[in-house]
């Protein structure tokens, strides 16, 4: 098969959908691959690493697009990239597609076979091929937290871990899966004063016996988010439904009880956001203000460590990709019932059910495309 490696194009987005170790190994499998040049300069692989492991390189993204059977991505694609795409060509991205109708609608025009990494399954229920981003989002959210504090940033002036005879800045995490896992650790490393708020009795139980101490482990409701939010220096936002927009947990007229100045980071922003209050923002402008609440909604936060983010996809990402390269993406489906669920849009369908419920388009199960 013949394998496409455009170069992102999202603002800020320095990673790639392949790396060149990964190049390596799709090619000894008998693949060719054609990658965008530059497209791996954000991890600091040239063209001529990319050329040593297989690849042919090409000028253009609109020579990968027009040529590739498959496309492997890390973001959604842009709109200019939308159009490059052909009846029954293959896409294996993050795609995000229930915030975005205007991306949905123009991937089913497309008659492209669209593939989402983040609603693709494993047999424990979880989410593979997301979790290795949740978990860099949510050790940077902490980080970008702690920056935004600073008064220099718009923030209130907190330092997260204190100094003796100062009280630690006070975290909020909603939501105790990957990312909020993720984040709890970096917060309680900085010995910073951490509260947990979950529904589940199971992950409750998990997030309990792990940091013990160090974090409270607190059922959410809304007295237990109402209080909490009060005390907050930092709120962190976590919460998941795969392949739906995110509930919005935190409403604008809650923002009248926080202290001014507090931070708010919202990891669920590429699914629409957590907070009424969200909107996307870029690395390049990452916080605005509202209520006097500094609000950081960067959608692509893994994108600012792009060598620690690409080869964490990639160990993740490379076995469906083999796959779908040796099977073709019909027997490589059926075969995988969990890489069935990433199938979001094929050849003019809408194939998840979340997505299709929640942008208004006629559910077609992936059973009766394959």
């Amino acid at each position: 098969m013949l394998i496409g490696v455009p170069r992102e194009i999202k603002i800020h987005e320095y990673r790639v959908g392949l790396s060149p170790e990964s190049v390596a190994e799709v090619v000894e499998r008998g693949h060719r691959v054609l990658v965008e040049t530059a497209a791996g300069f954000g991890i600091g692989a040239s063209d001529e690493v990319y050329r040593a492991a297989g690849a042919r390189i090409c000028a253009t993204a609109e020579e990968v697009f027009g040529q590739a059977d498959l496309l492997v991505k890390v973001k959604e694609p842009q709109p200019q990239e939308r159009a490059w795409l052909s009846p029954g060509q293959v896409l294996f991205s993050y795609l995000h597609l229930a915030p975005d109708p205007e991306q949905a609608r123009d991937l089913i025009a497309s008659g492209a076979v669209c593939i989402a990494y983040e609603t693709v399954t494993n047999a424990a229920g979880g989410l593979p091929l997301l979790r290795p981003m949740s978990q860099v989002a949510g050790r940077l959210a902490v980080q970008a937290g702690a920056t935004a504090l600073e008064v220099a940033h718009g923030g209130r002036g907190v330092l997260l871990g204190g100094v003796p005879g100062v009280t630690p800045g006070r975290v909020l995490i909603i939501g105790g899966g990957v990312v909020g896992f993720n984040a709890a650790q970096m917060a309680v490393g900085l010995q910073a004063d951490v509260t947990i708020l979950d529904r589940n009795p199971a992950v409750l139980d998990r997030l309990a016996a792990h940091f013990e101490s160090r974090a409270r482990v607190v059922h959410s409701n809304r007295a237990t988010l109402n209080s909490a939010l009060r005390d907050a220096d930092l709120v962190i936002g976590a919460v998941l439904i795969p392949g739906a927009t995110a509930p919005h947990i935190v409403t604008r007229a809650m923002l009248g009880d926080m202290r001014r100045g507090a931070v708010m980071v919202d990891v669920s922003i590429d699914q629409g956001g957590c907070f009424e209050t969200s909107r996307p923002t870029t690395h390049d402008q990452p916080t605005y203000v509202v209520d006097g609440i500094l609000h950081y909604c960067v959608a692509n936060i893994p994108g600012a460590v792009p060598h620690t983010s690409t080869y964490a996809l990639n160990n993740a990402t490379l076995p469906y990709v083999l796959a779908l390269a040796e099977k073709g993406w019909r027997a490589a489906l059926r075969d995988d019932p969990h890489l069935c669920s990433g199938l979001n849009v094929c050849e003019g369908k809408v194939t998840h059910a979340a997505v299709a419920e929640t942008l208004g388009y006629p559910f077609v199960p992936a059973s009766e495309v394959l």
